[in-house]
């Protein structure tokens, strides 16, 4: 007898649902979140099950990988369109929910979610630590700034020359005016230096990941990407495959825009902004880039430039980190590089 199983998972719980062919329930529980007790529960109760599903949430990478380790069947499902099914049930509960998904699992009715390899979520992590390394380190600046301007101080630009050592050095001759903004500087000053160095630290260990990777730098010959785009547009995708075309990765990465047509409505809106904002603001960082800094002719270039003279700078940049995307998903799939033309002579 064929058996399909929901799984409502959060931190400390999960429920689980087993019904047969014919939507039957056959078995409830709730069992702690540890896949080796979920594992042992399925296979004395679904010995025959053929799918597995859950939502997508908190536990949704971590969870499938550890039971398809143990030989179960598990697929991850879209929570939003999983939320429309279940919202049509008079009473919300975590049985109720289990049994919806299971119901779910029987019909086929769902969107599968793909689940990132652990590979990609290490660069991930590596690249959000760095980010956050430097966002705390913009924070502490823009703080003792908005401080000091209360004493008259204003703090002049900083470069980035020994892990920016201009900002210690004007917060330390700020500190020396009075011993309360003396305090100040002793505190932040040992704090800033850390971040700043962390931070490079962790930008030299993604260089280093970049070398080593043939297929990062492969992406880095597109002009405009460099080592942190490419690693988190392969830690994003983390499979060509995913995509029967490449143009797909800019709707992929909210770089389309929104449709909405209705009978005689058809009007297109601004762009859809879904998926990961940290890597759709990368490849907008490698267009501007490649509009500002890149000297080298290249079709991509001139088309950035020619389409920011009709749209303005900011809607050829979206648009130029959309084909930029679809490049790299190319670049990827083909195992091809960029390919450079000589400038025509006019």
């Amino acid at each position: 007898m064929t058996q399909y199983v929901g799984l409502d998972v959060s931190l400390k719980e999960v429920s689980i649902c087993v019904v047969d062919g014919d939507g039957n329930v056959l078995n409830r529980a709730s069992v702690p979140t540890e896949p080796d007790t979920i594992a042992e529960y399925l296979a004395q109760k679904a010995p025959h099950v053929e799918r597995v599903v859950h939502e997508s949430g908190i536990l949704a990478t971590w969870l499938p990988r550890e039971l398809e380790r143990r030989g179960i069947p598990i697929t991850c499902i879209d929570a939003r369109m999983a939320h429309k099914a279940l919202s049509a049930r008079l009473n919300k509960s975590d049985k109720a929910d289990a049994e919806g998904l299971a119901q779910l699992a029987r019909t086929g009715w769902f969107t599968k979610v793909h689940i990132r390899s652990e590979t990609s979520d290490k660069v991930r992590a590596l690249t959000a630590a760095r980010e956050r390394l430097i966002r705390m380190r913009k924070d502490l600046e823009a703080h003792v700034r908005g401080v000091l301007k209360t004493f008259g101080i204003r703090m002049g630009p900083v470069l980035k020359a020994q892990h920016r050592q201009g900002f210690r050095d004007q917060l330390a001759e700020a500190g020396s005016t009075d011993p309360m903004l003396d305090l100040v500087a002793q505190t932040m000053i040992p704090i800033h230096k850390k971040l700043c160095a962390s931070a490079e630290a962790l930008g030299d260990e993604l260089m280093h990941v970049a070398k080593q990777s043939t297929l990062a730098r492969r992406l880095m010959s597109v002009p405009g990407v460099g080592p942190l785009v490419a690693l988190n547009f392969i830690a994003t995708i983390d499979d060509a495959s995913r995509f029967r075309r490449s143009t797909d990765v800019g709707a992929f990465l909210g770089l389309t825009p929104r449709r909405y047509q209705s009978g005689e409505i058809d009007r297109s809106g601004r762009i859809s902004k879904c998926g990961d904002a940290e890597m759709r603001r990368l490849l907008v960082s490698a267009a501007t880039s490649l509009m500002t800094q890149v000297r080298r002719f290249s079709p991509l270039k001139s088309w950035a430039i020619r389409l920011s003279a009709r749209k303005g700078f900011k809607k050829a940049a979206v648009a130029t980190a959309r084909k930029i995307a679809v490049i790299l998903h190319a670049i990827w799939r083909d195992g091809t590089e960029f390919t450079w033309t000589k400038e025509p002579v006019i």
